[in-house]
């Protein structure tokens, strides 16, 4: 891999967290970290000029769809947007924000692919071992995610492969999960390498299983197998499961310290993809976050009430589902009532903004400079209660998703972009607005409209 025979971890991301020399005591600072999403597995929202070329009717949908249409132009295509969307320059501008952590994304097929898979094999490894290699050059750690398994574990197209859920599940569930266990084998073994042991400090075993269609007693004796793997081989960091959309208190007792040291819950908590959620009010958001959000961290972190150690990988500051392609190509979103997918339980036909009234996503999708003051204050607000929040009550902290976005006109999903636009704190850990002081603003007062 034309890796260098040595290394230095003497770097320190800022003063406030230790140098990758010693020991990040997670239980006394909270992490503050950021997704490489839409690098090395396609998001088409992150990332539509991949997809916007093409007529619906050709049912590229996600990077499955687009390596098939792509066919012997997808090598040169991706290992272009490899190289250029995640550079040297994104971690010392990550590691400038404030944040010390950078959760990475990356698929099975940067391993290998399965016979009829159309994906391109293998590059993607090349470039996640290029970027650990520059978060240890600016001190920032790691957290190795597995965002795609064979099978799909959730039928996402950021896993990959939109459609049915095979990963532990169907004919070839057992399959696919035995193929899984193979590969954390491999990448165990490898993180547990000498020259990782500082920098990979957190290690996820799989993205969002879909524990809403996948069967919970198989999910959770496959990440005990998973778990065993990974330690039998070495690795010694903290080991990441996904709550699964179960909630922080069904996993009080599953997990324990004494059989599982070292085990990571991580939540992902997003306002927008629930229809009681979005068609709240602004500062009904803000005292959602502040009470609900810290309320959940609080039962999550006791094991008597919840697993312990818990933290949130992955959380946005957006306030709508309006964003292209967000609820995958060719839908519509639940603020204007557009959500016209195949599976006719999660339609959403009926416009889902506060009150219903004039529901359009032209404000929300607008370029930053557009916003409005009283706009930007909630969006700065919105992101620091959420920081508080996951930091509250013994929460290990946070991952945002994402660093980085294509469009302006996604810059509530672009920590970068927020930061460009003031409605990111300048550093990620020296903050204005805490849940416990002063009350949430009357924003309608201050001239936002509820609905835009």
């Amino acid at each position: 891999m034309g890796l260098n025979s040595t290394w230095d971890n003497s770097a320190q991301a800022n003063a406030r967290v230790p140098p990758l020399t010693e020991v990040f005591n997670y239980t006394e600072t909270p992490m503050r970290g950021v997704n490489l999403g839409g690098w090395l597995v396609l998001e088409p929202f992150i990332t539509p000029s991949f997809f916007e070329s093409y007529n619906l009717s050709e049912g590229i949908v996600d990077e499955y769809t687009l390596s098939v249409r792509l066919g012997d132009n997808a090598k040169e295509t991706f290992e272009k947007h490899y190289m250029s969307f995640i550079t040297e320059q994104t971690f010392s501008d990550i590691r400038d924000a404030g944040l010390d952590h950078v959760r990475i994304p990356y698929p099975y097929w940067a391993i290998e692919k399965l016979e009829d898979d159309p994906y391109v094999e293998k590059v993607g490894w090349r470039y996640l071992l290029r970027a650990i290699e520059w978060a240890r050059k600016y001190g920032l750690r790691v957290n190795v995610d597995l965002h795609s398994v064979p099978g799909n574990a959730n039928g996402w197209n950021h896993s990959g492969h939109q459609g049915p859920v095979l990963w532990l599940n169907g004919t070839m569930g057992q399959y696919f999960g035995d193929l899984t266990l193979e590969y954390h084998e491999r990448l165990a073994a490898f993180f547990a390498q000498e020259r990782y042991r500082n920098v990979v400090t957190l290690y996820g075993l799989v993205n969002e299983p879909n524990m809403m269609v996948l069967d919970p007693p198989t999910v959770i004796n496959w990440t005990s197998t998973a778990y065993d793997i990974v330690r039998e081989k070495g690795y010694e960091g903290y080991i990441v499961f996904g709550d699964g959309f179960r909630g922080a208190s069904s996993w009080q007792g599953v997990f324990n310290a004494t059989r599982y040291p070292n085990m990571i819950l991580d939540l992902h908590q997003y306002m927008i993809f629930n229809t009681g959620l979005i068609a709240q009010s602004h500062s009904a958001k803000i005292n959602f976050v502040c009470n609900s959000w810290v309320n959940q961290m609080a039962v999550s972190t006791n094991p008597a009430t919840g697993h312990g150690p818990t933290m949130v990988g992955e959380w946005s500051q957006a306030d709508t589902d309006c964003v292209q392609y967000l609820n995958n190509v060719g839908v519509g979103s639940r603020w204007e009532g557009t959500l016209n997918v195949s599976d006719p339980s999660a339609q959403v036909l009926t416009p889902q903004c506060p009150g219903a009234m004039n529901c359009t996503c032209d404000a929300a999708n607008a370029r930053p400079e557009d916003y409005s003051d009283a706009y930007k204050e909630f969006l700065l607000m919105s992101a620091e209660s959420q920081m508080t929040a996951f930091e509250s009550n013994g929460g290990w902290g946070f991952m945002y998703w994402a660093w980085k976005t294509e469009t302006p006109e996604s810059t509530q999903w672009s920590y970068e972009r927020g930061m460009s636009a003031g409605i990111m704190p300048r550093q990620a850990y020296d903050r204005t607005y805490n849940c416990s002081v002063g009350s949430t603003p009357d924003f309608v007062a201050l001239g936002l409209m509820e609905n835009y």
